[in-house]
């Protein structure tokens, strides 16, 4: 493969952001199981390891955009369509949560668009006229 368009790069570098965060508030949650008083330490904690765990995809889609590998653009796109219902939920609570849902917003709308240009796809090998 010859060098990584900027497109690919920025939706990498978006995509394991949004990797991190999740993986983060997984993590927070996780701790909050165990050390704080949960109404279920059980359920808190199976939470915090659920989250953990859906970070994998958003982590694991970046490593492969990162390496421009074909399977990546899916789990990255899906990552982002998950995240555009989630990101106007955040901002239609409002508060704090109303910048936050516009910053989640324009991350995974500027990495579709990132993901889905021509240059994307044809670093990535996929697209028209592109043979498995």
């Amino acid at each position: 493969r010859g060098p990584r368009p900027p497109r690919v790069t920025v939706a990498a570098v978006l995509t394991a952001v949004e990797g991190l965060v999740i993986a983060a508030l997984g993590a927070y949650e996780l701790v909050l199981g165990i050390v704080g008083e949960p109404d279920s330490t059980r359920q808190a904690v199976f939470g915090g390891l659920t989250v953990l765990a859906l970070a994998a995809l958003p982590l694991a889609a970046a490593h492969g955009l990162w390496r421009q590998r074909s399977w990546s653009r899916g789990p990255s796109m899906i990552t982002q369509i998950l995240a555009l219902p989630v990101a106007f939920a955040m901002a239609s609570a409002g508060g704090v949560m109303l910048p936050l849902g516009l910053a989640l917003g324009a991350v995974a709308a500027v990495t579709l668009v990132c993901i889905l240009s021509p240059s994307s796809a044809e670093a990535l090998g996929v697209g028209p006229g592109r043979t498995a």
